[in-house]
């Protein structure tokens, strides 16, 4: 679901008016409006701001796909992506660059990882590495790796 529509879904199930929920994040109605009818799409310091304001996770407000890395947040968009268990076996969960014979490839810090994948995704994505990085602190504490 796109976040002009998982947007205002998310705000009338609360009970909130474009006004309401515009006031709780210091902009316009307008600017709410807007991003509902997808004429502009809230940045990622904004979205962090509306998914504060509508109690949920950032990543109900992204349209992130239903399978990623559960240590990176690397989505899986390609065959050979996935690490193993130690048995061999393809785990769900993790990517091979965090994830390989049954156990993280390296240990890192949340804000290690962060500086890490920052820029190799702000190259991929087109956005700049300041948005990738807040982003990723964002998503990461949210993954399982790090809760």
């Amino acid at each position: 679901m796109a976040i002009k529509d998982k947007l205002a879904s998310l705000r009338r199930e609360r009970g909130l008016t474009q006004e309401d929920l515009a006031r709780k994040v210091y902009v316009t109605r307008q600017a709410v409006s807007r991003w509902e009818h997808g004429e502009t799409t809230p940045g990622i310091d904004m979205t962090k701001l509306l998914a504060n304001a509508l109690g949920v996770p950032i990543t109900e407000l992204l349209e992130m796909p239903d399978h990623y890395c559960e240590s990176c947040g690397m989505m899986f968009t390609g065959p050979d992506q996935r690490g193993h268990e130690a048995d061999g076996s393809e785990t769900a969960e993790y990517c091979r660059w965090c994830y390989e014979d049954g156990r993280y490839t390296y240990e890192t810090t949340m804000d290690d990882m962060i500086e890490d994948c920052a820029p190799r995704m702000a190259h991929y994505m087109g956005w700049s590495v300041d948005e990738c990085a807040s982003l990723l602190g964002a998503v990461l504490p949210t993954l399982k790796r790090w809760r």
